[in-house]
């Protein structure tokens, strides 16, 4: 048994229940909920485009040797300092690993889904076809 969220971006009747509220106490509101309901499945996408966009910003300061905002200085042990360069280093490739792995398990899980999608849609053509085959005789029969 798979669990959905009850608050998902699309047309469930707690969302719509929402939307008509927001409506009602602040139509700014109500109309932050439509464009979730319209929109809200790009989100991800739009974070993970987001995180990669600044990572490979980040990247290019650091290739630069531009000195990063907001990065830790440099404490003056230079054995301390290269460890922590070179964890900084590997949790950045850990964290690109996992965003890889992260995008690869996206894509088999939508085509995963568009299988089955394509397996009932051709189940239902043959049962139309089917329930077509009957109709078409019992026409043909009373001409």
């Amino acid at each position: 048994m798979t669990s959905q969220a009850l608050i998902r971006p699309a047309w469930t009747p707690a969302t719509i229940a929402l939307m008509v509220l927001g409506f009602m106490a602040y139509w700014p509101l109500g109309l932050a909920v439509l464009a979730y309901i319209l929109w809200g499945d790009r989100l991800e996408v739009f974070r993970r485009d987001v995180g990669r966009a600044t990572d490979r910003v980040a990247a290019g300061f650091r290739r630069s040797g531009a000195r990063m905002p907001f990065a830790a200085e440099r404490t003056g042990n230079v054995a301390f300092d290269d460890w922590r360069e070179a964890e900084l280093k590997r949790l950045d490739e850990e964290r690109a690993r996992l965003q890889e792995m992260s995008a690869e398990f996206e894509t088999y899980a939508r085509e995963l889904r568009r299988a089955k999608d394509q397996e009932d849609f051709d189940r239902f053509m043959s049962h139309r076809k089917r329930r077509g085959d009957v109709v078409d005789a019992e026409f043909v029969d009373a001409n």
